[in-house]
């Protein structure tokens, strides 16, 4: 048996085992490995995680006459429970199991133990593992470490509720459940735990709100895929964060995990990468919900995905980085487009080995968003991989689309809202000088464009997460020359401005500076009294400096209301930096980024004088600017299939179709603000009409006054 373990080994197939029993509660494990020896700390925790004690291991080195070298290590083990196994049975699963968490394949993790506890096998301990995975993304209390103990100590059940997501998903072999429901709700009452209890029932309803997967497809090589996904019906998922999505698709690998959220049947909104390892799914449900208000003069209702990668190199350049984040981005679109339906000449075409609790569902649009705004020609390879309906109006922008950043489409979006505000103010912002405090630097998008549509902007500072740029008495026309210089530099800073252009007092220094010496001048121009200030400090002084525009072109939510604390602002990346609304001086705040107030923060600023609309009315251009995309290509996409036009032909429309399509959505800017304006002005004269329409789209629940944070019927009075 050992010389046939040594044979078998190879480049492809480094790894081999004999696991076996030696007396009654002793077991007894041989890893050969070819050319160097396993490391005891490398292994050591695999094992326990898979709840075997080591009691000793012995290397052997095996050199043959050809020089080939072979290394055996041999452990001595007991069940660490003293609980008699048959290794006979769960011989192959266990070796597998083995294999692939060395492979990293498998995390390595408690969950490992399931394979001897509950005899599952390694694929089988990635349901449970990724269900608990999305269950801490909602909220639920209790840790990865806990919910792995419930199932130790519930082993049976654990099994159960795997065999349940079998016999509902499995193509060839679904079929009723109740029975098997009922079984686990009764072994439910002889759970001792009250905890555990909990746990087990949420697992269960998780499993019941699943309303597709793609568990059990498999790769072009034949072997089942490295990821999984999961589609949920929200409404069937108790304690949800609020509000709750129509539907939910969370990806799940050892690599990436991420989740899209979908208001309804056709929707839309940008993936990002998200860096919120914890909780990026209450980062991508607080852009959904902007994404549904910004979508309904659109589309119907909004989206939004977001992906973390787990696996980025660390120290590595940005190449090596970005080759992770490709690939995480590629199989979060793979696990989205692995259960979405498709339509092949007018019928509906369910995906392949996935079994649908669910009606009909082909509609799914994604565009670029942080992190992935050069990605959209990436998702829309993988849609014609799949031969998607949509082809390339899968991802708006691309090589195919509108780039939004060479348009500058939403910054010019957003300057329409700066413009009605000014024009208030009997401001021109194209004929007089006015001063702005910006968040962003200039090799962004909404920032970078933004700050080059007039030449009468005085940025007196602005900040990003590595610099902060601060120009206490800058001169309108150099600065708007360096700032147009440092837009057309790949990869600009704000350590790329020019220092001799920058007026006496001001500077760039780092954010992780130990502190930052505050000229007359600065003191001056941001309001400050101190000599000496903190990066952190100094970024709260220039949110709150007294400047015509607090321009938001960044990531991160800088402002909550006085009476909020920083967790309701669920941001915390700009815990250090975030200033209350009350606290603003700025005439005017226009908000590019999304998510940059709560709130409670904009009516707290606006009640004390301040200007401000939302950010789903100031940078919706982007949104609809994508919408005009994907409905042209839907529509010439057809035309191209009949043979009407050619690709060539298609594109070459649509290149000349850029500046009518940006003057359609610059209209719908100018108009909605428009509207609003005109609104606002008699805004105490239709109160009534505001509150008998919150009531009957409360009767229809289609609005939550308190997750809008809408005066009740008593404030209003």
């Amino acid at each position: 048996m050992i010389s046939k373990k040594i044979e078998s080994l190879t480049i492809e197939n480094p790894l081999g085992m004999i696991f076996y029993r030696t007396g009654k509660t002793g077991l007894r494990l041989k890893i050969f490995h070819n050319e160097h020896s396993i490391a005891l700390s490398d292994v050591l925790p695999t094992l326990e995680n898979m709840g075997l004690r080591i009691n000793g291991e012995r290397p052997h080195e095996i050199i043959f006459r050809d020089g080939r070298v072979v290394w055996l290590s041999d452990f001595d083990m007991e069940y660490a429970t003293s609980k008699e196994i048959d290794v006979a049975t769960l011989k192959d699963s266990f070796q597998d199991a083995f294999a692939n968490i060395w492979l990293k394949n498998v995390e390595d993790d408690g969950f490992n133990r399931l394979v001897l506890e509950a005899q599952l096998n390694w694929r089988e301990t990635t349901i449970l593992r990724a269900y608990t995975k999305y269950l801490r993304q909602i909220g639920f209390t209790f840790s990865q470490d806990y919910v792995e103990t419930a199932l130790l100590n519930n082993a049976e059940i654990a099994k159960d509720l795997v065999n349940l997501f079998i016999l509902r998903f499995s193509p060839e072999n679904h079929g009723d459940t109740s029975e098997l429901v009922a079984k686990i709700e009764r072994a439910f009452e002889g759970v001792t735990s009250l905890d555990e209890d909990r746990i087990l029932r949420r697992l269960l309803e998780i499993i019941l709100a699943t309303i597709r997967t793609n568990y059990f497809q498999k790769a072009n090589d034949g072997h089942f895929k490295s990821y999984i996904s999961f589609k949920f019906d929200p409404s069937l998922i108790s304690d949800l964060p609020l509000p709750r999505p129509v539907y939910e698709i969370f990806v799940y690998s050892t690599r990436v995990e991420g989740v899209h959220l979908r208001g309804g049947k056709v929707a839309r909104g940008g993936i990002r990468w998200s860096d919120r390892r914890e909780d990026f799914r209450t980062e991508v449900l607080g852009l959904m919900k902007a994404q549904q208000v910004k979508n309904s003069v659109i589309v119907p209702v909004g989206a939004k995905g977001g992906f973390y990668p787990k696996q980025l190199p660390a120290e590595a350049d940005r190449d090596a980085i970005m080759t992770e984040v490709v690939y995480s981005y590629s199989t979060f679109i793979r696990g989205l487009l692995d259960i979405t339906d498709n339509i092949k000449n007018h019928k509906i075409i369910p995906p392949q080995d996935v079994v649908r609790y669910d009606d009909d569902d082909f509609y799914l649009v994604v565009a670029a968003d942080k992190g992935t705004a050069t990605f959209s020609d990436i998702a829309n390879s993988i849609a014609k991989e799949y031969h998607f309906w949509l082809d390339d109006a899968f991802a708006s922008g691309g090589s195919a689309g509108y780039d939004h950043k060479k348009m500058g489409i939403t910054a010019r979006g957003a300057w329409e809202s700066l413009k009605r505000h000014f024009r208030e103010l009997e401001i021109n912002p194209d004929e007089t000088d006015f001063t702005v405090v910006g968040i962003g630097d200039m090799s962004g998008d909404v920032f970078g464009n933004g700050m080059l549509l007039s030449k009468h902007i005085r940025l007196v500072g602005a900040f990003d997460h590595r610099h902060i740029f601060v120009d206490p008495t800058p001169d309108a026309q150099a600065s708007f020359n360096e700032r147009k210089r440092l837009f057309s530099l790949p990869r600009s800073s704000w350590a790329d401005y020019n220092p001799a252009l920058i007026s006496p007092g001001g500077g760039v220094f780092n954010r992780s500076a130990k502190s930052i010496k505050i000229s007359p001048e600065l003191k001056a121009a941001l309001n400050i009294k101190k000599d000496q200030l903190v990066p952190n400090d100094l970024i709260r002084a220039m949110l709150t400096a007294p400047v015509d525009l607090l321009w938001n072109g960044g990531i991160g939510t800088f402002v909550k209301a006085s009476f909020e604390t920083h967790a309701d602002a669920g941001d915390r990346t700009t815990d250090g930096i975030r200033v209350d609304g009350n606290e603003l001086t700025a005439r005017v705040v226009c908000e590019g980024g999304n998510l940059g107030f709560t709130q409670n923060a904009r009516i707290e600023y606006s009640l004390k004088g301040g200007i401000i609309y939302t950010d789903f009315i100031d940078n919706s251009a982007g949104v609809d600017c994508s919408d005009h995309e994907v409905n042209i290509k839907i529509l010439l996409n057809k035309l191209v299939m009949d043979g009407g036009m050619t690709l060539k032909q298609r594109n070459s429309l649509l290149e000349k179709m850029t500046n009518e399509v940006a003057e359609l959505v610059l209209r719908d800017n100018y108009e909605q603000t428009q509207m609003l304006s005109l609104e606002n002005s008699v805004a105490t004269l239709t109160t009534d009409l505001f509150r008998r329409l919150m009531n009957e789209l409360e009767k229809k629940d289609r609005l939550n006054r308190q997750l809008e944070f809408l005066p009740d019927e008593k404030n209003i009075a």
